[in-house]
């Protein structure tokens, strides 16, 4: 354990951390995120959609687009209000900040951990990349941050349940009806059924609920009896 530690301070003196928020060197050294940034992060608090989670302006059950359609998974909750984390998420996407996961993981194992433990998923799914963007990026970014919550909480993570078999446009191009049409079909699972029946699928960001619906009913159709979902960010659901 000793030597653990040892190795772990090596590295942080070679490959200091970076801040999920400013980006520049943590201060002080030894955190996960600067001081000062900490706040910089809205987390989602009540009242929020009781399906998808999203923040509402007043007290009621549902937000406008849970209450004009049905979605296919049962309920969801998301850390952060999208646009108080989108450059920190862009990053973690697109510029290789692995070491973001670290500190989400922490977060919602800290503030989404009641939701969790209410769910009792058998399992974490990530939600997949297609193979082409998987090998263009070189991680899955969801993969990451349900590794971290699995770890904190005891979870199994199982990132080779299902499988993305269509390079979809990305959603966030496409309006709603197009983004149900992208997805059709996106994901397989290569088992003939699922043994786990509550599954708890993870995600960066959370918009519409599309491609959660349709890893669900995926999901769903091979056996699952309980679909939950968490995210790092997701929209409002201010209207």
């Amino acid at each position: 354990m000793r030597k653990n530690k040892i190795m772990a301070a090596a590295l942080q003196l070679l490959y200091p951390r970076r801040c999920p928020v400013c980006d520049r060197i943590v201060q002080p050294q030894g955190e996960k995120i600067c001081t000062e940034c900490l706040r910089k992060f809205k987390l989602i608090t009540p009242p929020w959609c009781m399906q998808c989670g999203k923040k509402l302006s007043e007290e009621r059950e549902y937000c406008r687009d849970c209450m004009s359609g049905k979605h296919i998974y049962d309920r969801g909750r998301s850390l952060y209000e999208y646009d108080s984390a989108v450059k920190s998420l862009y990053r973690f996407k697109y510029a290789g900040r692995r070491e973001y996961a670290d500190f989400y993981g922490e977060q919602a194992a800290e503030y989404l951990g009641e939701f969790i433990r209410a769910v009792k998923p058998d399992a974490l799914v990530p939600v997949p990349l297609h193979r082409k963007r998987l090998a263009a990026r070189g991680y899955n970014q969801a993969e990451l941050f349900a590794r971290e919550i699995g770890k904190r909480m005891g979870i199994p993570v199982r990132a080779d349940l299902l499988v993305r078999v269509r390079n979809t446009v990305p959603l966030k191009q496409l309006n709603p009806k197009e983004r149900q049409n992208n997805l059709k079909k996106a994901f397989h699972i290569p088992r003939n059924d699922v043994k786990l029946k509550t599954i708890l699928l993870v995600d960066d960001i959370y918009t519409t609920g599309s491609t959660m619906d349709e890893a669900a009913r995926t999901l769903r159709d091979a056996g699952a009896e309980k679909v939950c979902f968490v995210s790092i960010a997701c929209g409002s659901g201010i209207s």
